[in-house]
């Protein structure tokens, strides 16, 4: 019996973590949305940066032992980053930008995301490494 309500428990980070990360995320690119407008998928660009560093960051908390593995990533890692992310989005706008024929904003996008993503995850790794000593 507890390793069902484990399991139960478990399920439930991964729910209210998903629900804080969706909140989250809408609140951020409706933020983004009227500050830069429709112009460029900038909402999509600023949720990936951040979700990007918050799993970086989270990645060393849980391998210097700071946080604890199976609740920490379930609720953060799977949970929240998971529905506050969007890569899935990001694939959409990409391809809608192709598709109206804007091949630079594509480019310019499919760029920014890949190559900020990965940096943004690696600051945060390095920040946790650095504080951690």
């Amino acid at each position: 019996m507890t390793n069902a309500i484990s399991n139960f428990t478990l399920y439930a980070f991964v729910a209210l973590g998903g629900a804080c990360g969706a909140s989250l995320r809408f609140y951020i690119s409706q933020l983004v949305l009227n500050w830069l407008g429709k112009g460029f998928p900038f909402a999509t660009l600023m949720v990936n940066i951040i979700g990007s560093f918050t799993m970086g960051l989270l990645y060393q908390l849980i391998e210097h032992e700071i946080l604890n593995v199976s609740v920490h990533r379930t609720l953060i890692g799977i949970g929240f980053l998971g529905a506050f992310t969007t890569f899935s989005t990001f694939s959409l706008d990409s391809l809608l930008l192709l598709q109206q024929g804007d091949v630079l904003k594509a480019a310019i996008n499919i760029l920014l995301n890949v190559s900020l993503c990965i940096a943004a995850a690696a600051l945060g790794m390095y920040l946790v490494t650095t504080l951690a000593k």
